[in-house]
């Protein structure tokens, strides 16, 4: 077994659901970990990459004799790069419930489109992103936020077996050189790095996708094709903004994060933590890495989604809306050490621009002092995940 794993939240949410589906699909980021994490949990499987050209030829050219090399558990890694196989699962648990596939994959759009339309209902649909301030906190406790964020959460530099100087020019690398050449003919791929940086520049912000055109030198309908690429391929999540049947305007334009902020930090040519320390996108990475807690806190609820933003046309905003059961938890994000009364000035008027009611509020900052007994709570951004299972 591997000294450096680190256990992931979602395992016993996994685990369980193995015991009622035929199909477990854990979908996310390359390098998220999720091959790591399925081997770990399911050691008894056999494992098929089709990432291996052997192999993926061997399943697309006799789909039934490759999924009856054994009738023991079959996990099934980048399946879709072979989605012909999911209509022969479809059949193979349809007559034999015993059976057992697991199956991953890095392109989200791609892959769940397949299982929704060959395993709905017999598929357990899980997402992974890259580890969560919950799983590394005895990893990060010594070291800044600076430090934090330049690492990003990837596994591999969590576990010491990379580093962020070279595991994100590589993967950058991979990743325009894979997932862009495999989900659109993007003609120029430069041009498409310099749209990927110019998303950095906008982390935690509202994206304009005219905007951004006009800086690329390409059209509208361009920019929103390749931002679809960045979702398709978990590099970046559009949060939407928080709406209800409330009189007041609100903008309808999404902010944009990365899925990991490490990898936001280095396209913003960010080369050291002291460097994060001085750089003018200091407050926007740190946004950009709480905003990631709460949507990694959801998914290992098993919830998809539920988190909003708030902004008015008054420019009244409320960094984060979450959606529990009665009401509204919501966070102010602040990148300071030093708190100030001026950090509750939106979020405590909150309960007066909308009907649903606020059932916890909370200011995140990188400061020590904490006061959790507050009507409008005070934490370090290390203790969010305690704050988030609250409910």
């Amino acid at each position: 077994m591997d000294s450096n794993f680190i256990n992931r939240t979602l395992s016993n949410d996994i685990l369980e659901a193995a015991q009622y589906f035929s199909v477990v699909t854990l979908t996310g980021p390359r390098q998220s970990g999720k091959s790591t994490l399925l081997k770990h949990l399911f050691p008894d499987y056999k494992q098929f990459s089709m990432k291996d050209l052997h192999i993926r030829e061997f399943a697309l050219n006799d789909p039934v004799g490759f999924l009856n090399q054994t009738t023991d558990g079959m996990f099934i890694d980048e399946v879709q790069m072979a989605p012909t196989l999911l209509e022969y699962i479809q059949g193979i648990v349809d007559n034999s419930p015993d059976r057992k596939f697991l199956l991953t994959g890095s392109s989200n759009f791609e892959l769940m489109h397949s299982v929704s339309e060959s395993l709905a209902g017999r598929a357990a649909v899980f997402e992974l992103l890259p580890m969560s301030i919950e799983e590394t906190r005895s990893i990060i406790d010594p070291l800044t936020a600076d430090e934090v964020m330049f690492n990003g959460f990837y596994p591999a530099i969590l576990a010491k077996k990379n580093i962020a100087r070279l595991f994100y020019p590589s993967y950058v690398k991979t990743y325009l050189e894979k997932d862009v050449r495999d989900l659109l003919k993007v003609k120029d791929q430069m041009q498409f790095l310099k749209f990927i940086k110019l998303c950095a520049a906008r982390v935690s912000c509202l994206f304009n996708s005219s905007e951004v055109g006009n800086e690329v030198g390409v059209s509208t309908n361009t920019i929103n094709q390749w931002l679809s690429i960045l979702q398709a391929s978990y590099l970046i999540t559009l949060i939407p903004p928080y709406f209800e049947n409330i009189s007041k305007r609100l903008v309808k334009t999404p902010k944009l994060y990365f899925n990991d902020v490490g990898v936001a930090a280095y396209l913003l040519d960010i080369e050291t933590p002291k460097q994060l320390e001085r750089d003018k996108m200091h407050g926007a990475l740190f946004e950009n890495m709480v905003m990631l807690e709460c949507l990694k806190s959801q998914y290992n609820k098993g919830k998809s989604g539920n988190v909003f933003f708030y902004r008015d046309s008054n420019q009244n905003e409320v960094d984060v809306m979450i959606k529990e059961k009665g009401g509204i938890v919501a966070l102010e994000i602040k990148s300071a050490m030093t708190y100030t009364t001026q950090f509750e000035k939106h979020i405590k008027q909150l309960p007066s621009w909308i009907n649903t009611p606020v059932k916890r509020r909370a200011i995140v900052y990188t400061g020590d002092f904490e006061n959790t007994s507050a009507d409008i709570q005070l934490i370090n951004y290390k203790q969010l995940p305690q704050f988030l299972r609250e409910e």
